[in-house]
């Protein structure tokens, strides 16, 4: 049995972080039927594709973890995904899961491990070097993922709601919010900053609401500069959208950031999903939106 199109087979490499969560996303995908192996080392990408191309079909979702325990991982990884590129018979993804310095020293300090690339020093040395040597896979990666606020739990649900579908890898928009005094996030593919516009804050009245509310969202679309935004972004993202899709990119992750992510970034990020959800599958979600009512 010969395999036909793109569609047919689908390979997702998990690498990343150690640390950052790619025993959950292993897990997820096997959970998913997808056919999965830990710690694949680099150079046996080539025949475990052939294996693949061999098997009529039945590998047809492979999911491979991918890192820095395979010591030849560079040289041979680097080659192997640009013969990937010129295949038509898979769709390869890479899945890239990072996380902040402080967070993967914590997370090391629970589990009392050592870091692979620095047995004998403390974590935050290994974590340095791992960090400058991903550099150039995680520039390949279609998905990067931070998992420094995310739980097990959902950073599971994240990849399944992702890799769930039926139809395999639909290339979607996902648009958020979030606001900058909680930190610029390092999964977004493109950040905009509406500090610039009329902050809803000041007035009282809108002060407990947030762009989700009518009122606020009203006032925020209303000025010449928020409509002036608005067109160059769409026009922007209209041109770039098809050529993510073109590249192999599975989605394109748009934050959107005011200074406390509750007002104009939500009414903001709502808007833009509505705009493209036609054409695209598309996703907003809101990062901050009650940060600040949970310090009350």
């Amino acid at each position: 049995m010969s395999i036909g199109s793109t569609s047919d087979v689908q390979l997702v490499i998990i690498t990343g972080m150690s640390g950052a969560g790619k025993t959950v996303a292993i897990q997820s995908l096997e959970d998913l039927g997808y056919f999965c192996v830990d710690n694949l080392p680099p150079t046996l990408l080539p025949k475990f594709l052939e294996l693949m191309k061999e098997s009529g079909g039945k590998m047809n979702k492979v999911a491979l973890v991918m890192d820095l325990r395979g010591r030849e991982f560079f040289e041979s990884l680097f080659e192997a995904l640009d013969n990937l590129a010129e295949s038509t018979w898979i769709t390869p993804q890479i899945l890239f899961l990072d996380a902040r310095d402080s967070t993967l020293v914590t997370r090391y300090k629970e589990t009392r491990r050592s870091h692979p690339l620095a047995p004998n020093d403390a974590p935050l040395t290994g974590i340095q070097v791992e960090r400058e040597l991903l550099e150039e896979l995680k520039g390949r990666a279609q998905n990067i993922y931070d998992t420094s606020e995310l739980k097990p739990r959902e950073l599971r649900e994240k990849i399944i709601k992702q890799f769930s579908s039926a139809e395999g890898q639909t290339f979607s928009v996902n648009v958020f919010s979030f606001g900058f005094k909680y930190g610029i996030p390092i999964d977004a593919d493109l950040v905009f900053d509406v500090r610039f516009l009329p902050n809803p804050h000041y007035i009282d009245t809108m002060r407990p609401k947030t762009g989700k509310d009518e009122e606020v969202s009203s006032y925020v679309l209303k000025w010449n500069e928020t409509q002036k935004f608005l067109e160059k972004v769409t026009d922007l993202m209209a041109f770039m959208l098809p050529y993510y899709k073109r590249e192999g990119k599975s989605q394109l992750v748009v934050a959107i950031g005011c200074t406390g992510g509750q007002h104009r970034s939500v009414a903001l990020a709502e808007y833009i999903s509505n705009y493209f959800e036609k054409e695209y599958k598309t996703f907003v979600s809101h990062r901050d939106i009650e940060k600040r009512r949970d310090k009350k």
